[in-house]
């Protein structure tokens, strides 16, 4: 099925041209054999470098050999499954994007796979060129991202913590926490939006790059998460505005650090 499939969408002429594509490099972690063949080849073929392993441990060998621009998982896999190699490797790194694929489309296996710290989630069967696609988006994301990143050096006074965007850092009583990406986008657009609403569809369309509901579920995670760093500060609250948004609520409004000099 998927030979058949996967053969005939890699005979198609692609719209992208080898100029348009900048030649990253992607780990594709996946054990069925057919497929692995004709989705790398379809991939280099596009101007990607692919690098493939048949299960989990040799996918998290690879990964701590090489440096790579985007991974592509299959959950169901020996040795190591999907959502558990993307968790180990979360551990250590925030910022590579990560793709699922897999057969599995229940609602529970969505919100794990977006949990366990993936990017995007695809479902089999796919279409290629619709693979492609997403591959190509998010990694236009991410280099906007890096240099939105290199340009701005933003720091946030947040009661007694102060937020360093540029670094993704966050700092108070001696304790200085690594955010994640999402966490410091997230933390951010609070910041921003000091004792205002800032509405869900808001901030999944600015951090996320959709509206979604599995997406909108780890929001909500993140959101516990950030509640729990500024826990220590009982003038710092991130209040929920059911159904709606939330708001980071301080009794001293959010300033940036030259501007509280006076």
């Amino acid at each position: 099925m998927y030979h058949d499939k996967y053969h005939n969408s890699i005979k198609m002429k692609d719209a992208m041209t080898q100029e348009e594509i900048t030649l990253s490099k992607i780990l594709f972690v996946e054990d069925d054999p057919n497929l692995s063949i004709i989705l790398k080849d379809y991939l280099e073929m596009t101007g990607y470098q692919v690098d493939h392993a048949g299960d989990g441990v040799k996918g998290l060998q690879l990964y701590h050999k090489n440096k790579y621009d985007l991974l592509i998982l299959d959950v169901m896999m020996p040795k190591k499954d999907g959502f558990t190699l993307a968790k180990e490797i979360r551990k250590n790194d925030s910022q590579v994007p990560i793709i699922f694929l897999t057969a599995k489309n229940l609602k529970e296996d969505r919100i794990k796979g977006f949990l366990s710290g993936c990017d995007d989630y695809i479902t089999k069967p796919f279409n290629t060129k619709e693979l492609s696609l997403r591959i190509k988006a998010i990694l236009k994301r991410c280099e906007t991202e890096k240099q939105s990143y290199a340009r701005e050096y933003e720091i946030f006074n947040i009661g007694s913590f102060t937020f360093n965007a540029s670094t993704m850092t966050l700092s108070g009583k001696g304790d200085d926490r690594k955010l994640t990406k999402k966490e410091t986008a997230l933390l951010k657009l609070l910041c921003e939006n000091v004792n205002n609403l800032l509405t869900r569809e808001t901030a999944l369309e600015i951090v996320w790059g959709e509206n979604d509901y599995f997406i909108g579920r780890s929001m909500d995670v993140f959101i516990t998460k950030l509640r729990k760093y500024l826990k220590p500060d009982p003038n710092v609250k991130i209040a929920n505005i059911h159904g709606i948004g939330f708001r980071l609520e301080i009794s001293e409004s959010v300033k940036k650090p030259e501007e509280s000099i006076a």
